[in-house]
């Protein structure tokens, strides 16, 4: 404790909230989102008196839908969001967000009230051992005095600031950005009168204009040196694999300009997930195709070295072909140091970042050799027959409901390019890797595949729409309803949200799995598995305020999704039958390894 510090009285509560949310304002913290409670009473109230151009508050009913739409927030960013939360259950409601943060590298700040030390394991009300409840999945835990907030100085609470957001984003790069917990106690009083509040108000105004910046990331230090393991030969042949982009968005220029410079120096294909954010982006020439390609590998294609950026994409198929192939694999993330190599094949892992990586290769100036232009060629002559067979008479669906492989291909073509895009984890995100068109606009596309959960769905729209505009979501009816708190949110957002739910009537991505017994009897898959919910999405959407439509007809989505873009928020309704759309995706794969097989 710095000397000086006072025990706690009606206003000294208030005024150390105000030092640490003043001090992480200082360090970069831009949002804030206050869920509702008494022993939170500080912060809040801190919250409050802060606000303004430098800080924009939000607030939230529901801790859980709070924590992802920071999540929503800190992806857009690249900066965490805090949220605040009283003591006791509140906490335990920020760990689906907080799993998902650490699994996919976004920062995140979590803000605890909790009890003084002298309350806790003896019984008091709402008194639990809450700093014990996200420390699994937090990069870091920092917990305040025990006798209460009040009693830590200004320098202290500056260097608790400090910390928290250096561990957030990532400690110079030591570790991947992720979910930080600060665990805040606070003594009664916890409420100061109104005279109070406004002296605190015009104090913290004038102790923190112009007041110098608390540190915040450490400037990342340099990588290891690349080791010989890492390097791959650029006069060979070899292909890069793109998995979901999990850098921070100000990373983003150089890591896809040094992709541009590989590919123009070696001439490998880049096969890109549709969470990289690769496809359609210019002067890159990306495979979009390749989970279809890879349904029965030509043996042409076998890889003689890997270059693989980020974590795997979900694509079962290629996978698979990883396993096999025979050549050096290198793995290269930006800046997470974790193992990302479950299947056990890569050589090297260097978590310096791609442009680095290039720029330690030091390949010299040329021309990509013959045989490497002759094998993407071969991966070329691939694609372009998928994406024909795709668009051509034999796959082409008919009916009045839409089939959701089509459904995602169209989708690509007609949505505004640069338009940001989120996709449910389940069946939507893998349709768009495997149905999209290659030929389809770049835009950012977003799916939170780290613990491919479907929680929070909503909320995390609503956050990246808040910091990017605008955004699409695409989700299936089960993911939507299981977030239906994340409605609330739609009236206060500064972005425009779309969402566009296909209503299956049930878990689509189990019909996928091997799942259904013969006889059917042998097991109930709709009750156990599917669980259909008699709600109607459209319904639900118009009880929080929200304009929808059920799309009629697949000729009807042009004008209906027009009419729906152009809202502030609006929820279109697509029909579809999960069981053909399953049959579909089967026969799809089947055309196109047939396709593929040709001489």
């Amino acid at each position: 404790m710095a000397m000086g510090a006072q025990p706690a009285d009606s206003r000294s509560g208030v005024a150390a909230a105000l030092e640490l949310l003043a001090a992480l304002q200082r360090g970069g913290l831009s949002q804030v989102i206050v869920c509702p409670g008494s022993r939170s009473a500080p912060l809040a109230a801190a919250a409050g008196l802060l606000e303004g151009p430098g800080l924009r508050l939000h607030t939230a009913l529901d801790e859980r839908s709070a924590a992802f739409f920071a999540l929503g927030l800190g992806r857009a960013l690249g900066l965490p969001a805090a949220v605040i939360t009283t003591s006791g259950s509140a906490v335990a409601h920020l760990l689906p967000a907080a799993v998902e943060a650490d699994t996919g590298t976004i920062p995140l700040l979590l803000l605890t009230a909790d009890r003084p030390d002298r309350l806790k394991g003896c019984g008091a009300n709402q008194s639990v051992n809450q700093e014990d409840f996200l420390r699994a999945s937090c990069r870091w835990l920092g917990q305040g005095d025990g006798r209460g907030l009040a009693r830590m100085g200004s320098g202290d609470l500056a260097e608790l600031a400090a910390l928290a957001l250096s561990h957030c984003l990532g400690d110079g790069g030591l570790a991947p950005p992720g979910p930080v917990h600060l665990n805040l106690p606070f003594e009664d009083p916890l409420h100061p009168e109104g005279p109070e509040l406004l002296a605190l108000a015009a104090g913290v105004r004038e102790r923190h204009l112009g007041a110098a910046p608390v540190p915040g990331a450490r400037p990342p230090g340099s990588p290891l040196p690349l080791p010989e393991s890492a390097r791959l030969d650029p006069d060979l042949p070899g292909v890069v694999v793109a998995g979901p982009w999990r850098g921070r968005p100000q990373s983003w220029p150089a890591f896809a300009e040094a992709l541009r410079e590989w590919q123009r120096r070696t001439g490998w294909p880049v096969l890109a997930d549709a969470l990289s954010g690769l496809r359609g982006q210019p002067g890159l020439d990306s495979l979009a195709g390749y989970d279809l390609i890879l349904e029965s590998p030509p043996p042409q294609l076998a890889a003689p070295q890997v270059l693989r950026l980020g974590s795997l994409p979900a694509s079962r198929r290629l996978q698979a072909w990883l396993e096999g192939c025979a050549g050096p694999q290198v793995l290269v993330s930006e800046a997470d140091p974790r193992p990302l190599d479950p299947l056990g094949r890569v050589r090297a892992q260097w978590s310096g970042g791609l442009a680095l990586w290039r720029q330690a290769m030091a390949a010299p100036p040329g021309q990509p050799a013959a045989g490497s232009l002759a094998y993407a060629d071969q991966w070329q002559a691939a694609e372009t027959r998928v994406q024909a067979l795709l668009d051509g008479p034999e796959a082409a669906p008919a009916g009045a409901l839409f089939e959701e492989p089509f459904l995602a291909r169209r989708l690509s073509r007609m949505l505004p390019p640069g338009l940001p895009l989120m996709l449910a984890n389940s069946s939507p995100v893998r349709d768009w890797e495997s149905f999209a068109a290659a030929d389809a606009p770049a835009r950012p596309v977003f799916s939170f595949r780290g613990a491919s959960g479907i929680d929070g769905t909503l909320s995390i729209a609503a956050g990246l729409a808040e910091a990017l505009g605008h955004v699409v979501l695409i989700t299936g009816d089960l993911a939507l309803l299981h977030d239906a708190n994340g409605w609330l949110w739609l009236p206060r957002l500064a972005g425009r949200l779309t969402v566009l739910v296909i209503a299956n009537g049930g878990g689509g991505i189990f019909e996928q799995l091997p799942i259904r017994t013969d006889p059917p009897a042998a097991l109930d898959f709709e009750r156990l598995f599917a669980m259909p919910q008699p709600v109607s999405p459209l319904a639900l959407a118009a009880v929080h305020g929200v304009a929808g439509r059920r799309v009629a007809r697949p000729a009807d989505l042009e004008a209906d999704l027009a009419w729906a873009l152009g809202q502030s928020c609006a929820l279109l309704e697509l029909p579809s039958n999960r069981t053909a759309d399953a049959e579909r995706r089967r026969r799809l794969r089947t055309m196109a390894a047939r396709e593929c097989a040709l001489p």
